[in-house]
């Protein structure tokens, strides 16, 4: 039988409907569960949705560069997206803190660095919403990294240094005690560049032979199922950067088989996934702090407390998004004088 070639434009083609599978198995990864439940290391392993969204992100900013190189208009895109529903949901999170029992934020300057950059991320490793942060500066690097590998193709390489820094981190003593904290952001850089430098492939509708599919297959069972065992049987017995280098291939793997998936779901299904992927920045900054901390306390179990904040987080950051996005703009058209074009 004939194996259809893996068309890596489907990255593209299907990356709103992957985005929100990454944002739910983000959430599955978030909704506690006991440690000796037989279901424990396959939530654990929902943690790839992080590598999932970087990945895709690294895609879809090659695309965007390669229509517009304009530095300026690149940084003005990125944060029109981030930006304010951020500051809406760093504000509503860190100032009632900062009112009240100062967890996080201990001074005015404190509160005024954790609502702009989460600089307590940075400082001391807070992970409250530690995302956001982390791919606001990857979005200041990417130009640079973009530029640079436009010109000297040699330098696509650079993730494979990004890794030995990983290692680097880990176990080189004075490294590990400057900026060791910040492990969880250094250790999805790679995965980012990666996106990158696949972006272009994606872009020229580059095909793999069908008959890879079964290398693609062994790949994924065998750091899908690494991982597995490790969050299963070995949770806490090694560093977390090791499995999260099992990511990488774990992600790209991922994706390709999620195209497949996509290419044969029926739509309503498609659109589903499409509808909470463009809900992904306003969900992963809601879920947690905002639903889930509220629905836990009841005990519902595992199922039922993920399906309820998945329900109450999907309406919120819809409202949100429209706030945002939808209410200024048509603010600023009721405010145009008539005839203004």
């Amino acid at each position: 039988m004939l194996i259809p070639d893996i068309e890596l434009k489907n990255i593209s083609r299907y990356r709103a409907e992957q985005m929100g599978a990454a944002m739910l198995f983000v959430i599955l990864f978030h909704v506690a569960l006991d440690r000796g439940d037989p279901f424990y290391g396959l939530r654990r392993c929902g943690n790839v949705g992080v590598d999932i969204f970087l990945f895709l992100s690294g895609v879809g900013l090659w695309f965007a560069w390669s229509k517009n190189q304009n530095i300026l208009h690149f940084y003005r895109r990125r944060l029109l997206r981030i930006l304010p529903t951020w500051l809406v949901c760093a504000t509503a999170f860190y100032l009632p803190d900062y009112l009240g029992p100062r967890k996080f934020s201990r001074s005015l300057v404190d509160l005024i660095g954790d609502i702009t950059i989460n600089w307590d991320f940075w400082l001391h490793d807070e992970l409250t919403f530690w995302y956001v942060p982390a791919i606001m500066l990857l979005y200041l690097l990417a130009p640079l990294y973009m530029k640079l590998i436009s010109r000297h193709s040699e330098y696509r390489w650079t993730p494979v240094l990004m890794i030995v820094w990983c290692i680097m981190v880990q176990w080189v003593l004075p490294i590990h005690h400057a900026v060791g904290h910040l492990e969880i952001f250094w250790s999805r850089v790679p995965i980012f560049f990666i996106g990158i430098n696949c972006g272009e492939m994606v872009r020229t509708e580059r095909r793999i032979e069908g008959g890879a599919v079964w290398m693609l297959l062994l790949a994924f069972a065998m750091t899908f199922g690494t991982s597995l065992y490790l969050e299963q049987e070995r949770h806490g017995m090694f560093p977390l950067f090791v499995e999260r280098m099992l990511y990488i291939p774990f992600t790209i793997c991922s994706v390709l088989l999620m195209n497949r998936i996509f290419r044969r779901t029926p739509q309503w299904i498609n659109r589903s996934f499409r509808f909470v992927g463009a809900l992904s920045l306003e969900a992963y900054l809601i879920h947690i702090h905002f639903v889930l901390v509220y629905i836990e306390p009841h005990h519902l179990g595992y199922w039922p407390t993920f399906l309820a904040t998945v329900a109450i987080t999907l309406p919120i950051a819809w409202v949100l998004q429209w706030i945002v996005t939808k209410l200024p703009a048509m603010i600023m058209k009721r405010k145009k004088p008539i005839g203004t074009p």
